[in-house]
């Protein structure tokens, strides 16, 4: 693969072939369509498991970033979780990890993250405000879904990207999986630069992020097991972000409005707040979709600020403690 200098295809693309090339350690199925373009089961018919979701996270993260799971102790809960860390954040999620694609047709439905959204600008305007693109000859696509996409959304996934269908790589995950559950919960970082571009920050300042959220267990229903996932950031993941800012103040007056709390649907199960709206995402206030902690650690002035607890109430009764 040819590439430019800090490109995620390119550098996602080891982690993509050792996943095929361990099928077996990772719990994953490998297969090659009629097309030509290679499928990674993940979780539908495979058994998956952490590991998959562990080097899932690090595809979505365009290979610039490291996951690593680990034990935690949330007061009287243990439960395994996600570490992620990244030294080029805005590139490395918003320019690849964030679900930014939303591919429904011929009765396929998934929500696309990783490298290849970086060639089919999925959407364009976030890859205007970090300014950056990838050029790739090969490239792999993170689908969050329960079925096989059929060859049409195959052809127009590759179509998209300017890849022909064998140089192709889709990687199958369903939400209702340990393999699903581990790589959402390692879409923490991502979640909270998502929630300060919203609120104005310029996710280029950020130079260094990290943080970590629990890895839901698994709910065999896909609302539910949706519910329990973004529970595990919304009410119980922490991040943490270094940037350079000229104005504490106002950086602070940010940060204070940053974390999940600050919705007027905080306090309650995420799987709650769906069913409400009918299950409609459009009518869930966007302001929930954030971490539980959120700091900033300032390099200009090294002052940091911090907003937001761990709800460990709520996230006990969205996993059924």
């Amino acid at each position: 693969m040819s590439a430019p200098q800090l490109s995620v295809n390119h550098t996602a693309w080891p982690l993509v072939k050792k996943l095929c090339d361990d099928a077996e350690r990772y719990g994953v199925a490998v297969k090659e369509t009629k097309s030509g373009t290679t499928l990674i089961d993940a979780g539908i018919k495979a058994r998956g498991g952490f590991l998959a979701g562990q080097i899932i996270t690090e595809i979505c993260l365009g290979g610039y970033g490291h996951a690593e799971i680990f034990y935690k102790q949330y007061k009287d809960l243990e439960i395994p979780s996600i570490f992620v860390c990244t030294d080029h954040p805005a590139v490395a999620t918003l320019g690849s990890q964030f679900g930014g694609w939303h591919i429904n047709m011929d009765k396929f439905s998934a929500i696309g993250s990783g490298p290849a959204r970086a060639l089919a600008l999925k959407p364009r305007e976030i890859y205007e405000k970090i300014d950056y693109r990838d050029q790739a000859d090969a490239t792999a696509l993170v689908l969050e879904t329960n079925m096989e996409p059929p060859e049409s959304v195959i052809t127009y996934i590759s179509s998209q990207c300017g890849v022909t269908s064998d140089r192709l790589f889709l990687i199958l995950v369903p939400t209702t999986t340990i393999s699903g559950s581990t790589q959402i919960s390692g879409r923490i970082v991502e979640t909270g630069i998502h929630k300060l571009t919203k609120l104005g920050l310029d996710p280029k300042l950020i130079m260094h992020a990290w943080g970590y959220a629990p890895i839901a267990p698994v709910h065999p229903k896909f609302a539910e097991a949706m519910g329990r996932t973004n529970d595990a950031i919304l009410y119980a993941g922490v991040t943490c972000y270094t940037i350079r800012y000229g104005d504490d103040e106002k950086l602070r007056e940010l940060v204070n409005k940053a974390s999940s709390s600050t919705s007027k649907s905080y306090g309650k199960p995420f799987f709650e707040i769906f069913k409400k709206v009918d299950y409609d995402f459009r009518r869930i206030d966007p302001d929930l979709f954030a971490p539980a902690v959120l700091m900033i650690n300032n390099a200009t002035t090294g002052n940091t600020f911090k907003a937001g607890s761990v709800n460990l109430e709520v996230f006990k009764r969205s996993i059924g403690l």
